[in-house]
This record gives structure tokens, sequence and C-alpha cells, in this order.
């Protein structure tokens, strides 16, 4: 289930809410206003990262694709 950002129009409360489908009614916690707006937001991935720097001379692998660079 994602995570979803949304600010209220009504006391500008900005707030996440785990939302299990679209239809799913949202409001706001502080005031309980349903005048929301979804926000776009970024999303994090988990990786590994040499530490090497940003040159590529340090990856064992044939391909930057693993490294992330």
């Amino acid at each position: 289930m994602p995570i979803f950002e949304y600010k209220c129009n009504k006391c500008n409360n900005k707030f996440k809410k785990l939302v299990s489908t679209v239809n799913t009614d949202v409001f706001c916690p502080c005031c309980k206003g349903h005048e929301v707006k979804k926000l776009f937001s970024i999303f994090a991935t988990s990786g590994t990262s040499s530490g090497k720097g940003s040159s590529c001379s340090g990856c064992s692998s044939s391909s930057c694709t693993s490294c992330g660079h």
C-alpha cells in the first residue's frame, strides 16, 4: 500500500496517509477537512554505494548499471 502526501486546503496542514485504494476517503487529521490535495512527492529506494567517489574506476562490474553511476 502506498503512502501519499496531502495538503489540506482549509488549514494548510501537510500530512501523509497510507492509502489502500484509489477511492479511499482522505481527510485532514488536524481540522478533519475533506478538501485535500495530493502532493507530488519523491520516493526512496535502497541500494549500495561503493563510497569510492563519482568515478566508476572502482567498479567491479563491466556495466555502470550495477553501481548506479
